[in-house]
């Protein structure tokens, strides 16, 4: 009888200053994967030359889970999000890849929902979206729920993608597809999302949806500011023009 494949998922994880909140995360990923049928995974950790030493708990990590589970990834310096992830999927193995945040604001509790729907309905990309019935915020003040809602309502307007949750960035994509769009994509930080999305959808691909709880940081503290805000501006402006 022919064996089943497996799918094997690379998660990429860009830290910087995280080394309260990655050993959980990893342990996390380690238990959440083994409930899920005919898969593998592989944790890309991507640290951008951490001050608080980060990348040695991750080399510690590394040395309890195998080589084959957490691979490390570092940088030189602090390169930018969407560099991160780029770097990330370049080095990634995987025929799936999942990208989340390491600060457990996105809990890997719901990867199993988000790679059901993928194999059922054959999904290029998987959102786990803050916006939808069953979705939600956890631990943001009214303003950080304002400049959220805000800053997705600017981009459905302008950029017309069409779906729930367009910055956020908990998703699953098929490493054919993440390939293809992330050699076309010239956005940074925040906005790098965003025109994952609108690229995904004028090329006709399918997404998904699965309604997540977006946790705010446990530790360390947030790197959403005003400088953030302002970029992200400006980077929905070059978007809306050049696309």
């Amino acid at each position: 009888m022919p064996t089943k494949a497996v799918d094997i998922f690379s998660i990429i994880l860009p830290t910087y200053n995280e080394r309260q909140n990655l050993p959980l995360m990893v342990s996390i990923l380690n238990s959440v994967f083994a409930t899920v049928p005919d898969a593998d995974y592989e944790i890309v950790i991507v640290d951008d030359n951490s001050p608080d030493g980060t990348l040695e708990v991750a080399k510690e990590l590394q040395s309890a889970y195998g080589s084959e589970h957490v691979v490390l990834r570092p940088r030189a310096g602090k390169l930018g999000l969407g560099s991160a992830y780029v770097h990330g999927v370049k080095h990634a193995r995987g025929n799936f890849v999942i990208i989340m945040d390491a600060d457990l604001s996105h809990h890997p509790k719901f990867l199993p929902e988000m790679i059901a729907l993928q194999r059922k309905k054959d999904h290029d990309v998987v959102l786990g979206t803050r916006y939808v019935p069953g979705g939600g915020v956890a631990g943001w003040d009214l303003q950080r729920k304002l400049t959220s809602r805000v800053a997705n309502f600017i981009a459905a307007v302008a950029l017309k993608h069409g779906v729930s949750d367009c910055t956020g960035s908990f998703r699953l994509y098929k490493r054919s597809v993440i390939d293809k769009i992330i050699s076309q994509v010239f956005s940074k930080g925040y906005v790098f999302q965003m025109e994952i999305i609108v690229r995904a959808r004028r090329m006709g691909l399918s997404i998904g949806e699965v309604p997540i709880t977006f946790v705010d940081r446990v530790y360390g503290t947030s790197k959403l500011g005003a400088d953030e805000i302002v970029l992200y501006l400006k980077g929905l402006w070059k978007l809306l023009w050049a696309l």
